[in-house]
């Protein structure tokens, strides 16, 4: 099996090497990813640890912390921390780049339609950057909502500490803002996770633990995007 960061010499038409690999995700970029999911999996369940839902459903006689307030309190903490700090290094590390090719674009909305369509339909797909359209707005309505989540749970932390007076009315607008968007965030994990389970997509799963793709996937369905690297690698 061959591995290539960017793709050979070749005309668009030309047959790249059986099992040549192109790499998609880089090693920072794949730990980010992983820091984000496991954080953000750690703050859903400590989160709901606050309520006193794992006592009333017996959650707590498989994990018995599960149900200790102040345990979980302190967990929910390390785990923003460690999602706030993955997202910063995420800004900051693609911004240096100037990689934007995941932000949503102008028609994106119109061409999510045209990709699903085919999904269903068995036509032909428009051609695509790196990132699919449905993929940008996924992105955008994810990152919207940690935004949303992060900005909130500050405040709700700020709240908490020594000599703050926070007006019942700002707490309830806070905190009903940062339960709307851990709900929506929850949502569209949910639908990242089923779109795996449409056989177009399960070729991209294994590159967020390898970071690579097949060559002759990317000229299939990323096609715009094999088209830069070839500008690229030819300039």
């Amino acid at each position: 099996m061959t591995s290539i960061s960017t793709p050979p010499r070749t005309s668009p038409n030309d047959q790249p090497e059986t099992g040549a690999k192109l790499l998609r995700h880089s090693l920072p970029v794949r730990l980010v990813h992983w820091s984000v999911a496991i954080s953000t999996f750690f703050l859903f369940f400590t989160g709901f640890g606050q309520m006193p839902i794992y006592k009333r459903y017996n959650v707590t006689e498989l994990i018995s912390w599960s149900g200790d307030y102040n345990l979980t309190l302190a967990m929910h903490y390390a785990g923003a921390v460690v999602l706030l700090a993955a997202a910063a290094f995420h800004v900051v590390y693609h911004m240096i780049r100037s990689e934007y090719s995941i932000l949503p674009k102008k028609g994106d909305v119109g061409e999510s339609m045209q990709i699903i369509a085919a999904m269903f339909t068995g036509k032909a797909e428009p051609p695509s950057f790196k990132y699919l359209a449905e993929q940008r707005l996924a992105y955008a309505f994810i990152a919207a909502n940690i935004l949303g989540l992060c900005v909130s749970g500050l405040i709700k932390v700020y709240k908490n500490m020594p000599g703050v007076d926070m007006s019942e009315s700002m707490l309830l607008v806070v905190t009903t803002i940062h339960n709307i968007t851990a709900i929506l965030l929850l949502l569209g994990i949910i639908a990242h996770l089923a779109a795996f389970l449409i056989p177009a997509n399960r070729t991209l799963l294994p590159s967020m633990f390898t970071g690579l793709v097949p060559v002759d996937y990317v000229r299939h369905r990323h096609s715009k995007w094999w088209t830069q690297l070839s500008k690229t690698k030819s300039s």
